[in-house]
């Protein structure tokens, strides 16, 4: 039997417990940007709530998020090739209040 000398790629072993690979419900995502990182907030409203909270954040450097928005982008069109176009249905505008608010 003839082994295979191609030299193999290293991988990345990542692990998914339970708990996270559960997830978490979001449909809102507000995104925040500094010359070095993008902070993407994830939360969860629901109609008749008058208060939401952050679910989860994320904080990426510019090169990843532009990964991720290529990677999106990419999911996206696969998706719509399968299932047809994704609607994108007018949202009212939504007032956002983030913790205690601050004077200068």
């Amino acid at each position: 039997m003839a082994e295979d000398n191609k030299p193999k790629k290293p991988g990345i072993n990542i692990e998914l417990d339970e708990k996270t690979a559960e997830g978490t419900y979001s449909n809102l995502a507000i995104i925040n940007h500094s010359v070095s990182e993008f902070v993407i907030d994830f939360v969860s409203v629901m109609p008749g709530t008058p208060k939401s909270k952050v679910k989860s954040r994320i904080i990426l450097t510019p090169q990843h998020a532009k990964r991720l928005l290529k990677a999106l982008d990419g999911n996206i069109k696969r998706f719509e090739k399968a299932h047809g176009e994704i609607k994108d249905y007018e949202q009212p505008p939504m007032p956002l209040n983030f913790g205690p608010t601050g004077q200068a």
